[in-house]
């Protein structure tokens, strides 16, 4: 499995942090490309590190490389062709209309409006935009969309381009628990069969239990432990990171770190009662 993100000595941090507490520092490691899950609690730099490994950010100091080349170096659209980056909540100014956004992306990009598909031999526009059930609003104006429907759309936008990498922050937000599934099986298929590593962050441990080839967790200290799920998500592992216990962490994806800390803290006290 070849490297794909290179961290080299990075230091980073937030230029209005107002406690000026770097988000990294002095952190070297590499990723390897495969479908890679983020996971940890709010605040423990997944954001960062994705905005870092693609180019969005540039460090404070050190380097960061994805496929040996320094992406915040690069013009804008080769950028983009290395390294594609999709977050919940991206706003959609333009009045266009979903289709001809995707047509626009599809035979604009890397694949210039030719490309495979991956799952049979017809076109790669179709499968996506079955996959990702976006027939219905083909015709809709992109500022018609509801949330769900705009992360769909987003999805595919970030298919039909064609970039090296993919980087999804959250991509998954506001989705049907049944097209959150779909979606992540049909993400892991086409990063397989077409060796475009995928970075995607999620809140619910099931879906990265189910679906990652890799798993990245990160601890507030700021560590990270690599390797595959089975690896990674142990029961101790998990409870270091978030602070609670693991029984709690099923109903994490819908509580704040804040919500999960007053808990943690109740359940403290009871058990002090208790004794």
């Amino acid at each position: 499995v070849m490297d794909c993100i290179t961290f080299d000595n990075v230091s980073f941090t937030y230029p209005d942090s107002e406690t000026g507490t770097p988000v990294f520092s002095h952190f070297s490691g590499t990723i390897p490309a495969a479908f890679t899950s983020l996971v940890g609690p709010n605040g423990t730099g997944k954001t960062t590190f994705m905005m870092l490994a693609s180019g969005r950010l540039t460090p404070t100091e050190g380097c960061c490389m994805l496929f040996g080349k320094n992406p915040a170096l690069l013009a804008e659209e080769q950028k983009n062709l290395l390294a594609s980056v999709i977050y919940q909540n991206m706003e959609f100014e333009s009045q266009q209309k979903v289709e001809e956004l995707l047509s626009y992306v599809y035979t604009n990009g890397a694949y210039k409006g030719k490309a495979k598909s991956v799952r049979s031999s017809a076109d790669l526009f179709s499968e996506v935009i079955d996959v990702f059930e976006i027939e219905k609003v083909l015709g809709h104006g992109l500022t018609q969309l509801s949330k769900g429907e705009i992360q769909r759309v987003l999805l595919a936008f970030s298919i039909l381009y064609g970039s090296a990498s993919l980087f999804m922050d959250e991509p998954l937000f506001a989705m049907e628990a049944r097209q959150k599934k779909s979606a992540l099986a049909y993400l892991r298929e086409f990063s397989e069969s077409t060796k475009t590593p995928l970075y995607i962050s999620m809140h619910e441990l099931e879906l990265t239990r189910e679906f990652a080839s890799q798993v990245l967790l990160f601890y507030p200290n700021r560590d990270m432990d690599l390797g595959t799920v089975e690896e990674v998500m142990t029961k101790e592992a998990l409870e270091k990171a978030y602070g609670v216990p693991e029984s709690m962490l099923s109903h994490s994806e819908t509580m704040t770190r804040e919500e999960l800390q007053q808990t943690a803290d109740a359940i403290l006290q009871m058990n002090r009662t208790k004794s």
